[in-house]
Formats: structure tokens, sequence, C-alpha cells
């Protein structure tokens, strides 16, 4: 069985990367229609990030920002995604505050843990593999604190804490969130552990290279 079916069998207990989530998520617009961006240099992420906390207090403790999305004018300065129109979101963002723990949702491998240098990109990442009674397949975490990663072939049980949410000088310069992918043994094969978005040709073959990454996050 593969993901993301694998996760309705009863035997396969899937935990929470974040704990004690509680309300309802603030829906972070960040397409290239959003008036979220409407007026803001979204490379000053510091001003970004005010912007954000103020849409979120008091109602919303976290949020997030879709699968899929087209981010034009989000990636516009960002030369690694311009250059090839990369602009489809290949993850879900979960906006949580700095230095929240995050949680391994299956028993784990670390496979790759390591930082990526330069705005716009991951800054402190983790990549998970995880394998059972299931096809292998990977779970990639960016945006991390790079002072608290795990070490590389590390085992990490369902539940255990295994990183932490980075700030803008560890997190490749972005607000307080990470970027979960999921990435299949195919996707991992062909460099999508460095690829967080995709151009608009290469989507009809997502779902076999990364699927949506919503069914392995619960709260």
């Amino acid at each position: 069985m593969y993901y993301p079916f694998m996760l309705y069998n009863e035997d396969i207990h899937l935990h929470p990367i974040f704990n004690g989530l509680t309300g309802n998520p603030f829906v972070a617009d960040m397409s290239r229609t959003s008036s979220l961006l409407a007026e803001t240099d979204v490379r000053d992420q510091r001003t970004f990030q005010h912007t954000l906390e103020g849409l979120m207090a008091p109602d919303h403790s976290w949020g997030f920002s879709p699968y899929l999305e087209r981010r034009d004018t989000l990636l516009a300065d960002c030369p690694q995604m311009a250059a090839n129109q990369r602009f489809f979101h290949l993850g879900v963002d979960i906006i949580v505050p700095k230095g929240v723990p995050l949680h391994a949702p299956l028993a784990s491998v670390v496979a790759e843990s390591d930082y990526e240098s330069g705005d716009g990109n991951y800054g402190g990442f983790v990549l998970l593999r995880h394998e059972g009674s299931f096809l292998p397949f990977y779970s990639l975490y960016g945006h991390l604190d790079r002072g608290h990663l795990p070490e590389k072939g590390t085992s990490v049980a369902a539940g255990e804490p295994f990183a932490r949410i980075g700030d803008f000088t560890d997190n490749g310069n972005w607000f307080h969130h990470t970027h979960l992918q999921v990435i299949t043994e195919r996707g991992f094969a062909e460099g999508y552990l460095s690829k967080g978005y995709c151009t608009a040709s290469d989507l009809a073959d997502m779902n076999h290279l990364c699927p949506s990454p919503m069914p392995l996050f619960r709260r």
C-alpha cells in the first residue's frame, strides 16, 4: 500500500507534527492575486511576520498556506525559482511561532539533515524516511532552527520531537513556519529534495512525485 492510502490502515498510528494546536487556523493566501502581498516588500520578512501576527491575533494561534498555490509575487525575487518559473508550491506551510518543536508523524529515520544558505531557501531542513507495511516515502521539513537539527541516520519514533521552527537567520529569511512536503521514492530520485516548487508543466506528474502533504498533517 502506498501514501496516502496506508494512513487509513487501523494498524498505522499517525501522530500530530505539532502538539497542542487549538482553534481554527488562519489561512494565509500567498497566491499571485493575494491582498496579503499587495504593496508588500516580500523580501522584508520581518515586517511580513509582524503583519501576519497582527492578522492572526487574537483569534488564531496557528495557520497554514496551501499546497499547489501559485506564488509568482512571493518568489519573483528568488532567482532559483524565477529562472525556471517554478512558482507552484509543493508543500503546505504550517505557521507557528519560532522555537516550537516538530514531532515525527510516523516512525522515521533521518535521511537528510542540513542547512541550505541563501534568502528564499530552506535554511535548516530535515528529511525523514518512513517505511513499514507500506511503500517507503519521505516527509520534508524546511525553515528550521539549524542549532537543533538531528544527525543523519538517527531513528525517530512516532511522536518524538526532532527539530524546532527557525528564526529569520536560520530559516532562509522567511516568516516563522515549516514547509511540509511529501516526496515519493521516485520524487527523491528525481531531485525533489531540493525543489519546493514546480512549473506548470510539472503539475500533471506531481501526484507521483510530491503528492499533497495534507493527509500527513493532523492535530
